[in-house]
């Protein structure tokens, strides 16, 4: 059996940066569903939490795991079921693209923290000027 321990800080937004997430009860429903999904999928989802247009997912990776699948497994189950239940007035998807980034062991309680309390970090931020500032941090041309 191996030992592994491989976190990885990954975001994802709304198709067009949409602010579908719009209420404190509908983003607490949205991220327990994708908490209990990933849950059954064997993925090991630490944290999530996200804002109005987008979902911040701590998860430590398997030794069976690749980032890409994952991030399909938890945008792909949750876009249908979102659907399903008709949570948003228009057919709702996540953008095609995500942003991931490894976390250092020593860094885990900062990165949880900060996907805990994006509700406060977004009253000072739009999603856009954080998504601008993962990308200058890590080096992420576009």
């Amino acid at each position: 059996m191996p030992f592994i321990k491989i976190y990885i800080h990954i975001v994802f937004s709304t198709k067009n940066r949409v602010s579908y997430f719009n209420t404190p009860n509908l983003r607490v429903k949205v991220w327990k569903h994708i908490k209990e999904n990933a849950f059954q999928k064997g993925i090991h989802l630490d944290m999530v939490n996200g804002y109005s247009d987008h979902c911040h997912c701590l998860v430590s990776l398997s030794s069976h795991q690749n980032i890409e699948k994952v991030v399909q497994l938890l945008k792909g189950e949750s876009s249908h079921w979102i659907n399903k239940n008709q949570l948003t007035p228009e057919k709702f998807a996540w953008q095609a693209e995500y942003l991931a980034v490894s976390v250092s062991e020593s860094k885990i309680d900062l990165v949880r923290n900060y996907i805990k309390n994006q509700e406060m970090h977004h009253q000072k931020k739009i999603f856009m000027e954080e998504y601008q500032e993962f990308m200058d941090k890590y080096g992420f041309k576009v």
